[in-house]
């Protein structure tokens, strides 16, 4: 069976390449997964994800070497086969914007020589298959990067297997990072119904101090942590003489991002191809840096039409040594993409260009109502062994909810519709807050070992069916039962006095 391309960003990573200098205090959490200490890399600290979540098991790589960059070392791994999703969850700040960013490297920890495939979710939206093979061939890491408003006060990115996760594999990952964006990054874009998939981030020319070898480097004047890789083709190379101010531009680039450019001589056009890979039909953000490299002077200025794939993309771009950023927040890209830059007439100075960055727009895959999500997430807690993926959204992405619920979805919102955990050996008690799923028709929990009383159900409207037989719940039937207008069977071996109300109007049967 193939399997199908997607454009998200999976850039390879040299393992032992870093910036050298110390980075300033992270804007959110940066985790190493499977670690069970914290991890120092240049002043940036990297801490155990046990804090974030609670299944899956952990392990070195088998072909650790010296050369690997540390928090590649060591990764979660998750084996349940059972499990729709395993899921890390973090606090957010509700309606906060976040780069997200997933660092893979496989390092043959299972023995299998075959890097596992499988899907990787944030929230209830699928974001991209997770695909390795390439880069574990070439004896490098993989990651990815997703820019996302948070729906509510948590963010869950989890793993999931699919249909290509063959036989014994499991989905694992190495590192985590979620970074606080603030407003003014990629605000083009309605992030109410898009998250952005990073397909290109990149700088035109030299890296800040580097020999022209490195293809990737992470910035410290970027306060986001974004990851920049170089790009280089036949086109003369200039170094620039001014620095940018990053909060000049929306994206705010770091300064040093744009520290070279590749240019055309007086009165050429500069061709590029990029992003270097074909892009596949969809939409795409896309973001374009500009300066003068020239010393600033009043003759430090260049003007240019900006042309993609022959379309005029902006005309008569004025670039300044204090640079400029122009962006779309969407354009139709399929095929490979060239980038055309054309003097105007009379410029002095032949166009040039120094960073751009690229973005999938993916549709989002809705949200569970927040009264159905705080219902489910507290009777998780209310059971002592709930199944191993009730985590993250527990209906979306429809295929990845929850073992043993089924949901319902209108539009961009879904509820409850059914549970049914028969047999599962599940012990504690339940939520008073489980009354909350208004729109559950069937309540299978028959053949467990729940005890305590029942919580207080007549808020469930839809109801018509409830097995709560061979379980340990003490006390009373609550008598609000009888009055839910859609019940029509009723399971339990609880023996009260209310039971003749239910008798009565033929619904309860008591399991012997």
């Amino acid at each position: 069976m193939s399997i199908p391309i997607f454009i998200l960003w999976v850039v390879s990573i040299p393992l032992s390449l870093i910036h050298a200098d110390d980075f300033p205090a992270p804007r959110g959490f940066l985790v190493s997964c499977g670690s069970t200490k914290s991890i120092d890399i240049n002043g940036l600290k990297y801490i155990p994800d046990q804090s974030f979540i609670s299944v899956g098991n952990v392990t070195n790589v088998k072909n650790n070497t010296n050369q690997v960059f540390p928090i590649l070392s060591e990764l979660r791994f998750f084996p349940d086969k059972s499990a729709r999703k395993s899921c890390y969850l973090f606090l957010v700040t509700k309606g906060a914007k976040y780069l997200i960013r997933t660092s893979y490297y496989y390092g043959n920890f299972d023995g299998r020589n075959n890097p596992p495939v499988f899907h990787q979710i944030v929230d209830g939206t699928r974001w991209s298959i997770v695909n390795t093979t390439e880069d574990y061939v070439k004896g490098r890491a993989s990651y990815y990067e997703i820019v996302m408003v948070a729906q509510s006060k948590v963010l869950s990115i989890c793993l999931a297997r699919n249909e290509y996760t063959a036989g014994v594999s499991s989905p694992f990952i190495s590192a985590l990072e979620v970074m606080n964006l603030g407003d003014s990054l990629y605000k083009a874009v309605d992030l109410q119904k898009y998250a952005l998939g990073t397909v290109a981030r990149h700088i035109f020319g030299y890296g800040d101090g580097d020999n022209g070898e490195a293809n990737f480097i992470s910035y410290p004047d970027d306060e986001f942590h974004r990851m920049w890789q170089q790009f280089k083709d036949s086109n003369p190379i200039v170094k620039c003489q001014s620095n940018v101010t990053p909060s000049d531009f929306w994206n705010m680039p770091p300064s040093k991002a744009l520290n070279s450019a590749i240019t055309a001589s007086r009165g050429r056009s500069l061709q590029i191809q990029w992003p270097p890979m074909p892009l596949y039909g969809n939409n795409y953000h896309i973001s374009l840096y500009f300066q003068d490299n020239r010393t600033p002077s009043p003759y430090s200025w260049r003007v240019f039409n900006v042309l993609i794939n022959g379309d005029t993309f902006y005309s008569k771009l004025n670039v300044t040594t204090t640079g400029v950023n122009v962006y779309s927040n969407q354009w139709p890209f399929n095929g490979q993409t060239q980038i055309k830059l054309v003097p105007d007439n009379g410029t002095p100075v032949g166009p040039v260009i120094n960073a751009a960055e690229m973005f999938q727009l993916i549709p989002l895959g809705g949200k569970t109502t927040s009264r159905d999500v705080i219902a489910m997430a507290e009777l998780a807690r209310s059971l002592n062994n709930p199944p191993s993926d009730w985590s993250g959204d527990p209906c979306l992405p429809r295929q990845n909810s929850w073992s043993g619920v089924t949901c319902s979805q209108t539009k961009d919102l879904a509820q409850v519709a059914s549970m049914n955990l028969t047999g599962l050996g599940l012990t504690g008690s339940l939520s008073t807050s489980m009354g909350n799923l208004s729109a559950i028709v069937h309540l299978w929990l028959g053949h467990n070992k729940l005890s305590g009383s029942l919580p207080d159900l007549s808020s469930m409207k839809m109801l018509q069916t409830l097995h709560l037989e061979n379980n340990q719940f003490e006390g009373s039937i609550p008598e609000s039962l009888s009055n839910l207008p859609n019940i029509r069977e009723m399971y339990s071996t609880i023996i009260t006095l209310t039971c003749t109300l239910y008798c009565l109007r033929g619904l309860y049967k008591k399991k012997l």
